[in-house]
């Protein structure tokens, strides 16, 4: 069984009088430990896409099946554990709390959850993290003191310290340097290969692209391509 089906997904938004076909009945599997890349140009849906996978947004049409669930059928309450249990969020613009520092952004998920894990092995993870994403040094540094390098760095570390099934990242080269975005992915990749993460990326970065072992090209809210490296 796929790990993500999207089954003719259609989504429509209401604008003014008319209405926008965004997505129109995309399909396709995603399978666990996959290193997606959904491409291409502004509006050809792949933001939209990434919201109904990550219970953000749902579907007019069709179904979003995540590891056998249809999403469509879950209560808040049970779209909440999903998003906290299986999903992990990396964005554009990092959205860090700005009044805590390095390794209380990383912790924060982990707060939010029911289970607490003992204090001591929380650290140990946290710690591993940090090293990971080179940022150990930095770990009492609040985000206004990092560049955006490091913010993203400290984004990828937060999306990870649940342990998910998943990371869906937005863009998340978009607002780096070249050099920057190259070592973001790079480390991205390796982390996939380390935790057997499926990483999901909306972009079009084409060093993301370039380094994707599954490759999904739309065009106007279609599937113009779908391809395995």
């Amino acid at each position: 069984m796929a790990l993500i089906s999207l089954n003719e997904v259609h989504k429509i938004y209401p604008l003014g009088k008319t209405e926008v076909h965004a997505v129109k009945g995309v399909t396709f599997t995603i399978e666990a430990g996959d290193f997606v890349s959904i491409a291409g140009p502004s509006g050809s849906g792949k933001t939209t896409i990434l919201n109904m996978i990550g219970c953000i947004d749902t579907p007019t049409e069709g179904e979003v099946i995540i590891r056998g669930t249809n999403t469509k059928e879950l209560k808040d309450k049970e779209i909440t554990m999903l998003r906290h249990d299986v999903l992990g969020f990396i964005f554009q613009n990092f959205n860090l709390i700005p009044v805590l520092n390095v390794y209380e952004n990383i912790e924060f998920p982990l707060l939010l959850g029911k289970t607490r894990e003992d204090k001591n092995r929380r650290r140990e993870w946290i710690t591993h993290l940090m090293e990971d994403v080179g940022l150990i040094e930095w770990k009492t540094h609040k985000p206004n003191e990092l560049s955006g390098g490091q913010r993203q760095r400290v984004a990828i570390a937060r999306a990870l310290v649940t342990k998910p099934a998943i990371v869906l990242a937005d863009e998340p080269t978009a607002n780096l340097d070249s050099k920057t975005g190259e070592n973001i992915i790079e480390m991205m990749k390796k982390m996939n290969k380390e935790f057997d993460t499926t990483f999901i990326f909306s972009t079009h970065d084409k060093t993301i692209v370039d380094i994707a072992d599954h490759v999904i090209h739309l065009k106007d809210g279609l599937v113009e391509s779908n391809s395995r490296g």
